[in-house]
């Protein structure tokens, strides 16, 4: 049976879209996944996505490019018309959001502690080559795929597949485009990303180091950033966050 989509359903699609863009989990430029993978990501069909993603293209804040290459690319991140959007989408989810972010914060702390206790010769240069990455990236989108890049590294020497796991499915119930971290705004980035850089340094070397206590407390109150950036949506579309 085809897919039936209601006018609701396309509007609560709109509404996460806008607010991914919004946060940083899409930066301008970057492509969004298909439509059939944002299907499985927000658990709706494609007609579904495909309605939400032309409303976002008339409305300007996407653009639908063809042939080699193509796709859905984000234009601009945060327009005035996108407040109201991310005001209600962020408002509804706020306790799960929170409760989940704390759940992901303990997990980076648990597999970078475990990192740091099993790492070894090989395991440490390729964080430390992956922490130069980072800091050697442009500003942006380049950024944020480095930081991605850097801390599944991490992950990666913790070798426990199944707390990887467990940390990825937590990380999609709150980003779209997990495992990539929210990133901000234009006007905060440069900021974030020098905050970033310092910290990603100190827990680097904690791991590397084979300091497993330093290096999850690090951790976990580095992916705390991501909580921060959300409240900090909240408050310019005008909502206040729960306590």
């Amino acid at each position: 049976m085809a897919e039936r989509t209601t006018e609701s359903r396309v509007d609560e699609v709109e509404d996460r879209l806008v607010t991914a863009v919004a946060v940083g989990e899409y930066l301008p430029a970057s492509r969004l996944p298909p439509e059939r993978e944002l299907a499985i990501l927000l658990g709706v069909g494609r007609v579904t996505v495909r309605a939400a993603l032309a409303r976002l293209v008339d409305r300007g804040l996407l653009e639908t490019r063809r042939g080699r290459g193509g796709g859905t690319f984000v234009r601009t991140q945060w327009p005035d018309s996108s407040s109201d959007a991310v005001g209600r989408t962020l408002l509804a989810r706020w306790d799960a959001i929170r409760a989940t972010a704390d759940a992901i914060a303990l997990l980076h702390g648990a597999l970078a502690t475990a990192a740091a206790e099993r790492i070894d010769t090989e395991h440490a240069a390729r964080v430390r080559e992956r922490l130069e990455d980072f800091r050697a990236a442009a500003s942006g989108l380049a950024k944020q795929q480095a930081d991605a890049v850097l801390h599944r590294t991490i992950i990666d020497a913790a070798g426990n597949d199944v707390l990887a796991a467990v940390l990825a499915d937590l990380e999609g119930q709150v980003s779209i485009a997990a495992p990539a971290h929210l990133w901000g705004v234009a006007d905060g980035m440069a900021a974030m990303e020098d905050r970033a850089l310092h910290e990603h340094e100190a827990i680097v070397d904690a791991v590397c180091g084979g300091d497993p206590v330093t290096a999850g407390q690090l951790a976990r109150r580095h992916v705390g950033i991501d909580l921060e950036l959300l409240e900090r949506a909240m408050l310019r579309a005008g909502q206040v966050p729960r306590a």
